[in-house]
């Protein structure tokens, strides 16, 4: 999601452009849903293996398409290698592993000049040493009615009570993730306050959400690793209220413009925030955090433990009616 402001600006500057995107496979429903996606092309390659032969193999087969540009998002000397391959003659990027001679438009990184996400990524859609607009436009999901219907259908759901969306996971790591009682005791004052709950996420946060059923909401809904991505946007359009942890889950439901609390404790608003005036961010400001670690350094996790129920409570009975 914190890609498409880029992709707007290559719109506004190029209206008649078309733009592909090479993606992992998993970010498939995601990209079929950004207006400004004309094609998704399968980046099949596992992180971290380098594949060079088959690099090479899907270079050769992307020439046909004749690319103007490819903009490199990853710093990784790999991501590079396929549009070098497709003999694409504008490369731009960032700076990055031994990337020169790769990239023919490698661009330095003023973390100050850019201290959020998207808009280094924007900049990268401007003219070399341009600078992006102030402000950009937020990222923008919709779903049809055809689109959400087909979903609750799919996973035997309906929308005869309000429906509170729970992102209990984030891949990062478990410095990022809200305790899971403290989840279940939410879902339960909601189940209280007539709310349906659904747990969305992979299906690495199924155990999570598996754990905040059994200790709150017996009657939640665990629909982690049972959703694709086209599928929990359509159930993300249908929420009241998200709640989620820093993560991608959480920028799909900022861009669908859902009412929402972002609860942050390892990383930093400052740096990849929801971007919807829907979207609330709940956080402690204490000195340990933000540390951007997988896991808490200093072993008490203070950043989420002392975020209580009590606390993210407060903040939910100013977004929507609860008792």
């Amino acid at each position: 999601m914190l890609m498409q402001p880029m992709l707007m600006r290559l719109k506004q500057r190029h209206p008649d452009c078309l733009i592909d995107v090479l993606a992992p496979p998993w970010t498939v429903g995601l990209l079929h849903a950004i207006p400004e996606v004309n094609l998704a092309i399968i980046n099949p390659f596992p992180h971290g293996a380098l594949n060079l032969k088959a690099r090479y193999r899907l270079g050769v087969e992307l020439r046909a398409a004749h690319y103007d540009q490819a903009i490199v998002l990853p710093n990784s000397l790999k991501s590079v290698l396929v549009p070098f391959f497709a003999n694409i003659p504008l490369r731009t990027g960032f700076v990055g592993e031994l990337r020169y001679g790769l990239l023919n438009d490698a661009r330095k990184l003023d973390k100050t000049v850019l201290p959020l996400m998207v808009e280094r990524f924007a900049y990268l859609a401007e003219e070399r040493d341009g600078e992006i607009p102030r402000t950009l436009d937020n990222p923008k999901l919709s779903v049809s009615a055809e689109q959400r219907d087909a979903t609750l259908q799919k996973l035997n759901l309906t929308l005869d009570q309000p429906v509170a969306v729970f992102c209990p996971g984030a891949e990062y790591g478990p410095a990022k993730r809200w305790p899971v009682a403290y989840f279940a005791e939410t879902a339960q004052r909601l189940y209280d306050s007539g709310y349906a709950v659904w747990l969305i996420g992979s299906n690495k946060d199924r155990e999570v959400a598996e754990k905040i059923v059994a200790l709150g909401n017996r009657t939640a809904h665990n629909l982690c690793g049972s959703t694709d991505l086209a599928d929990a946007i359509a159930l993300l359009s249908c929420a009241q209220l998200v709640i989620s942890n820093d993560s991608g889950l959480m920028h799909m439901a900022a861009a669908l413009d859902r009412p929402m609390l972002a609860l942050f404790g390892s990383s930093s608003p400052q740096f990849t925030p929801p971007l919807s005036d829907a979207a609330r961010v709940v956080k402690l400001d204490i000195k340990c955090s933000p540390c951007f670690k997988r896991e808490c350094p200093l072993g008490h996790f203070n950043c989420m433990n002392q975020l209580t129920p009590d606390r993210v409570w407060e903040k939910i009975q100013k977004v929507i009616p609860v008792n």
